[in-house]
């Protein structure tokens, strides 16, 4: 190293070695990394999605929405990184600047004249995209999650306020909002009057809306209702809080210039997203769902939808994170009791907490008469619930969704819900 950038004047450095002294580190990191790859967001046109619950769905359909031959759109997201030319895997939903600024640099290569990349609230706080130039940013909900880093709700939605108000950086053009979601109404209140509002949502006032909804184990259709008029929407996507997805991607494919009528036509065709309510089938007479679902909104909503869509039980298999928001683990647990039928909670990523920890903070939601089973091996619990299930029944295994690995004592272990799924199913229906 030649010089070092750091937030102290005190360096005790070798001679030849220079030190600047800034005022915050994270931030002068974010400006060199724009100005070294010759500021690429300046050149794409950039949509940044925030909130809680949705930011994958939605960045991925809104991706879908917007290519076309020859049109590539880059991706930077929690399942992958895609560069328009090329597919990467994802290591953090909201990259660090040095590895973000990169990735748009090689968008441009590739031929991509825009990018959907979600944001998280970390990458927000630690300045991953401080001064990051965005076209639209889209708030899709906020819930209760990541209390063990941001402290309060507050604190929480103050981060995510950042990215519509400047402190991030340069105003959107456009914001999206959930006009559904208490804190997307307050957003709306807060922002500067230069920038556009575009919400989205079930309710009356917003200018994206559904109504005459219908939903199935197919997936859904409703009528949609915007400032182009009246369409008929059919998606693949299963569920209530996925129509409130569509309809964000359509209000961000509309504020991008697309025809209402094109996207429209375009969402029948996507094929979903790795982990999220993806299905897995061997020809067992039930049906078996794995889902992301890691917060309490989340897991109600999944629960929600398929008990709708659902003639006999449902049946959960889920855990609770080590070493992060205690608080939201009782709430788990009382949102699996009252949404489903059977419960196992188990393991999911424990880090470096002990189990019976967890386990303790978890049963303290256990509902009066709820049929719940702690068992530690998540191995077990999965083939438990499959035993148990029944024809027409529904086994939903949530918490881990695309990913592929269990963390314990800072070791990353592979395990992936969806292949264990596979071969317990294999080895029940054919012996295998």
């Amino acid at each position: 190293a030649k010089v070092i950038i750091s937030e102290s004047s005190d360096l005790d450095l070798p001679l030849g070695i220079r030190n600047i002294k800034v005022n915050n580190a994270r931030k002068a990191m974010a400006r060199f990394s724009k100005r070294f790859y010759n500021s690429p967001d300046e050149s794409l046109s950039l949509i940044g999605i925030t909130g809680t619950n949705g930011k994958t769905t939605v960045s991925t359909l809104t991706r879908h929405l917007l290519e076309e031959p020859g049109r590539p759109t880059g991706l930077i997201g929690t399942v992958q990184y895609n560069l328009g030319d090329r597919d990467i895997p994802s290591f953090k939903t909201t990259p660090e600047a040095t590895d973000l600024y990169p990735m748009l640099k090689s968008m441009l290569v590739a031929g991509c004249t825009s990018a959907v990349m979600e944001v998280s609230s970390h990458g927000i706080h630690q300045s991953r995209v401080s001064g990051l130039r965005l076209e639209i940013a889209a708030f899709m909900n906020l819930t209760r999650d990541h209390l063990d880093y941001h402290g309060s709700m507050e604190e929480y939605y103050r981060e995510k306020r950042k990215l519509f108000n400047g402190i991030n950086g340069p105003l959107p053009k456009v914001a999206v909002i959930n006009g559904d979601c208490p804190y997307g109404r307050r957003l709306m209140q807060e922002l500067p009057p230069q920038v556009q509002i575009l919400t989205f949502g079930f309710d009356e006032n917003n200018q994206f809306r559904a109504k005459n909804l219908t939903m199935d184990a197919e997936g859904s259709k409703f009528v949609l209702e915007s400032p182009h008029g009246t369409s008929v929407v059919v998606s693949p996507l299963i569920g209530r809080y996925n129509v409130s997805n569509a309809l964000a991607s359509l209000a961000i494919a509309h504020a991008m210039g697309e025809n209402i009528l094109n996207t429209v036509q375009k969402l029948r065709h996507f094929k979903g997203v790795s982990g999220r309510m993806e299905a897995v089938d061997k020809g067992q007479p039930y049906r078996v769902v794995v889902d992301y679902a890691h917060t309490p909104d989340a897991l109600r909503n999944a629960l929600e939808m398929l008990q709708e869509c659902t003639k006999g039980k449902v049946r959960v298999v889920f855990g609770c994170g080590g070493d992060r928001d205690k608080g939201k683990r009782l709430e788990m647990t009382r949102v699996a009791c009252a949404a489903a039928d059977q419960i196992w909670a188990t393991s999911d990523n424990p880090r470096t907490e002990s189990i019976d920890s967890i386990f303790g903070d978890m049963k303290k939601g256990v509902c009066k008469g709820a049929e719940v089973y702690f068992i530690e091996d998540r191995r077990r619990a999965i083939d438990l619930a499959l035993e148990a299930a029944d024809e027409d029944d529904c086994v939903l295994i949530a918490g881990k969704g695309h990913e592929t690995y269990q963390e314990v004592q800072y070791t990353a272990i592979p395990f992936d819900d969806r292949l264990i799924a596979e071969n317990l199913l294999d080895a029940k229906l054919y012996g295998g």
